[in-house]
């Protein structure tokens, strides 16, 4: 019963999760604390891979030589007993090349941790931004991230036995593997879709802001689209290598990275929003197509957003039609902070918003 929609619903809601219970349903191994401690040399300094908004995430040695990321819970994070549950039933059950492998889980008391398969080259982020901005991401490694993540949230929309929205996909949680190869990561806050539903509302808006489709940041309306909002976001940031949002390096009403493609674009000068470290090797027929992507993803209409399947054939070339025009994006103009945060901020609804975490994993 818990490979069923409704089964795993009740799993979550259900399970108390306390410590070795780890009973019918829960597809991942359970680790004892003492194992954690051993494997990470008591959650040492050095043994830390970065920090996201569950906690720190720390490198893991077994006996044996498997190495492991350990996601280790922060007492402070926002997040809490219900993600940590989403993330052990959830991303369990699904199985894909894009996205992270769980590899089990440990509970001791108020200690909540994960363990997932190990990620050499660390978070997109890390890539993108840091400050070497590495040379391994030519136009080739940058397209084929781009097609991998496309493909991993049309498994969770639509191939997978279990419907998911994500929620919180972001550059951050990008994770790349020794072949560079892109893997979903951060499932706490994902939603499971039933039967026929497409969407749903919260009263507790959690994400990120800079990658939040319009909808969901300010109605609490969470659907697939959403997802494909936050999937252009990240496509421009890929090919241009600049994050979104930056609060502190901009002045009041400058435009964001989603503003300066839009004006590229309307101007007929999209190649100007290409990466510098891309352009040697540049494919601008692939970039071309992968700005005009981006822009009909972050639409500020829902219903005129294409889903995961028309995108990933839009990539591929696949698609004979000529492609959509995009629409005016949400989020042209950005406001400053002050003012923008004033619009999350609902007593009423309790909703929330945290800020994406600039360190890498």
């Amino acid at each position: 019963m818990y490979d069923t929609e409704k089964g795993v619903k009740e799993l979550i809601d259900l399970t108390p999760f306390e410590e070795k219970d780890h009973g019918t349903g829960i597809d991942v191994p359970f680790f004892d604390f003492e194992s954690m401690l051993a494997a990470t040399n008591n959650f040492s300094e050095e043994n830390k891979l970065g920090k996201g908004g569950f906690g720190p995430v720390y490198m893991g040695k077994f006996p044996g030589g498997e190495e492991v990321a350990v996601k280790r819970l922060s007492s402070v994070s926002g997040q809490g007993l219900e993600e940590f549950k989403n993330e052990v039933v959830l991303i369990a059950k699904l199985q894909h090349r894009n996205l992270v492998r769980l590899l089990g889980y440990c509970i001791r008391g108020e200690e909540k941790i994960l363990l997932y398969e190990y990620m050499p080259n660390k978070s997109l982020d890390s890539l993108l931004f840091g400050e070497s901005s590495s040379q391994q991401l030519d136009w080739a490694t940058r397209f084929n991230i781009i097609l991998g993540i496309a493909r991993g949230l049309l498994y969770l929309h639509q191939d997978s036995r279990l419907r998911i929205i994500h929620r919180d996909l972001k550059t951050s949680n990008i994770l790349l593997d020794a072949e560079m190869n892109p893997k979903i990561s951060d499932f706490g806050l994902a939603r499971m879709i039933q039967g026929k539903q497409t969407e749903a509302n919260t009263l507790r808006v959690i994400g990120t802001y800079g990658y939040m489709a319009p909808e969901y940041a300010l109605d609490g309306l969470f659907s697939v689209k959403s997802d494909v909002f936050s999937f252009g976001i990240v496509v421009l940031e890929i090919i241009s290598g600049k994050r979104n949002m930056r609060f502190y390096q901009v002045k009041d009403d400058a435009p964001s990275l989603v503003g300066d493609g839009w004006r590229l674009w309307q101007e007929g000068k999209a190649l100007d929003l290409m990466n510098e470290r891309a352009g040697s090797n540049c494919n601008e027929s692939e970039f071309i197509r992968c700005v005009h992507v981006g822009l009909l993803c972050i639409q500020e209409d829902p219903s005129e957003r294409p889903t995961m399947g028309d995108i990933v054939l839009m990539l591929s070339g696949t698609q004979s039609s000529k492609l959509p025009i995009p629409k005016q994006p949400a989020y042209v103009i950005r406001r400053p902070l002050s003012a923008t945060a004033s619009l999350y901020s609902n007593a009423e609804t309790n909703t929330e918003i945290t800020s994406s975490i600039e360190e890498g994993r």
